[in-house]
């Protein structure tokens, strides 16, 4: 059966689940990137600390660090409840155990939490929300997006999908969202459909697999870029 939730919850990873997750090359993780619905995610804290340029944004930023941290630790509960119920729907390789899947998102969470007054005073951490950013276009060279996008299909529809997406194809020059499946594993049945469209206006959606699976079967990213010619 997978997880069941009924609301987006906080639940974050680290950059080298992020390096496999979106297949990020060194010379990616030289890019301005851009972090869509990043959450309590490591990912800035840990790429900042290497010289890198991420702004990450998400609606919990509007709470403080002690707020934040609440909502962790009510997630980790259910989160690992659910998967404790659900052992064979996801792949035991990296990560042993529901208790060292727990010690991991943990650790990680717990960087972003040392690191987000600093991150959000120097403005690498911004309250913003999908689908409407306040970025320029085309301000970033990689926008990313983690367990968000498809993952949240059963609470968030199509067209905020579609808006969602095409926003991130307007501030970066190329977008990979991860996974394609639901939080409960199945796939998104938005994908093939938000492919269609995105060929349509112009765009260059392509499915690629990556070094990266947890979720069984969730091995996949979408990675849309632009024509050269392309000016929207």
């Amino acid at each position: 059966m997978g997880l069941k939730l009924a609301n987006v919850v906080p639940w974050g990873r680290s950059l080298p689940e992020y390096i496999k997750m979106f297949a990020l090359s060194d010379r990616d993780l030289s890019l301005s990137i851009l972090d869509c619905a990043a959450g309590p995610a490591s990912f800035n804290a840990e790429l900042t600390h290497k010289g890198g340029n991420v702004i990450s944004c998400d609606p919990i930023y509007q709470f403080g660090v002690g707020d934040i941290a609440k909502q962790i630790d009510a997630t980790y509960t259910t989160i690992i409840q659910q998967v404790s119920a659900n052992l064979d729907r996801y792949v035991w390789r990296d990560i042993d155990s529901p208790a060292q899947l727990g010690q991991v998102r943990m650790s990680a969470m717990g960087l972003f939490l040392e690191d987000f007054p600093k991150g959000l005073q120097n403005g690498r951490y911004m309250l913003e929300s999908l689908p409407q950013l306040s970025f320029a276009t085309q301000q970033f060279d990689l926008a990313l997006c983690s367990h968000f996008l498809f993952a949240y299909s059963k609470q968030l529809s199509e067209t905020f999908h579609y808006e969602a997406i095409a926003e991130m194809c307007r501030v970066a020059k190329e977008v990979r969202i991860f996974p394609l499946l639901t939080i409960s594993g199945e796939p998104s049945p938005y994908l093939h459909t938000i492919i269609e469209t995105l060929t349509q206006q112009g765009y260059q959606p392509e499915i690629q697999s990556v070094n990266y699976e947890f979720q069984r079967g969730g091995n996949q990213m979408l990675k849309i870029c632009k024509p050269l010619f392309f000016n929207k």
